[in-house]
């Protein structure tokens, strides 16, 4: 029996909130407790990451994980490094979110329902708090039991898709056109790099670790591609639809600060319609793997969802 068929009898919300329960348990493993000193920047460190949140970046890494893993033999350090790819993608993007809602970025007072780390613990820890998180990151992918060849793989995937040309860039790019319309293809480009890159790295993580062959590889990286953007897209279209306490941050923020998004570029219906593409290839480039990649066709129904 492969290591999936146990999990396939299990509904995916329920799969869900276990992979968000044992991710949230690698977190707070992960991060200096609140008594270390300085105790001031641990706290703001994890009020930032333990604040709440839907773990899809984690939930990409355990998907595309399962769907990868070949046979039992080796399965239990494959698992455990699982959970350190699932919480090093988690503090890289509690980092972004701690630095992107800085008063000199998007100045957002309002996140997960609560005040930004700026607005509770005050600017300078603030960005020490983002700072300190990034490296804590890459320091969990270096703890994983596995292969050293495929630590580094891991590594140097996740640098990438957070550095100059992935995350980071995206939002330089961001920040250069606001009050701009790009064209529809300069958007896609900002957005790969902004959202996309590191939802990417979360499958292609999952992948890597859990030694995903050739044939496995590609699929998850088409996969990837395809809802790396089908989740920003989602994330325009909430902006302009969704209230405040729905989104646990200001609503239509892009709007009043004249953001170029796929709703200002395509209008409101045009936005869903290439969401719904995006979904349907997605799911197109999982048939490979057929039954294991099951999780993975969940995620992208659930992101698409995101939009109601």
């Amino acid at each position: 029996m492969s290591p999936q068929a146990d999990v396939q009898p299990i509904d995916f919300q329920t799969w869900l909130t276990s992979r968000v329960q044992q991710v949230e348990g690698m977190l707070e493993h992960t991060l200096p407790g609140g008594d270390a000193v300085p105790g001031h920047l641990h706290e703001a460190m994890r009020y930032a990451v333990l604040g709440g949140g839907k773990r899809v970046r984690a939930a990409l890494v355990y998907a595309a994980g399962e769907a990868s893993l070949q046979s039992n033999a080796a399965a239990a350090s494959q698992r455990i490094a699982l959970d350190h790819a699932a919480a090093a993608v988690e503090l890289v993007h509690a980092y972004s979110l701690v630095h992107d809602d800085l008063p000199c970025m998007d100045d957002d007072t309002l996140r997960r329902g609560r005040p930004t780390v700026h607005v509770r613990f005050g600017e300078a820890t603030a960005m020490l708090a983002g700072d300190a998180l990034q490296p804590l990151a890459f320091e969990s992918l270096g703890m994983m039991p596995i292969a050293p060849a495929l630590v580094v793989q891991a590594i140097q995937l996740l640098a990438r898709a957070v550095g100059s040309q992935g995350m980071v860039g995206g939002q330089a790019i961001d920040c250069e056109n606001v009050g701009r319309v790009l064209e529809a293809e300069s958007l896609q480009q900002m957005h790969r790099m902004k959202t996309g890159a590191l939802l990417e790295a979360s499958v292609l993580l999952g992948g890597i670790v859990a030694g995903g062959g050739s044939i496995v590889r590609d699929g998850l990286e088409k996969y990837a591609a395809a809802i790396g953007l089908a989740f920003q897209v989602a994330d325009d279209i909430l902006d302009v639809t969704a209230d405040t306490a729905t989104l646990g941050k200001t609503a239509g923020k892009d709007v009043l600060e004249n953001k170029p998004t796929y709703v200002s570029t395509l209008g409101l219906d045009g936005s869903r319609e290439l969401l719904r593409t995006l979904r349907d290839e997605a799911c197109a480039a999982l048939l490979p793997l057929g039954p294991s990649a099951c999780r993975l066709t969940s995620i992208a129904d659930f992101i698409v969802s995101r939009d109601r």
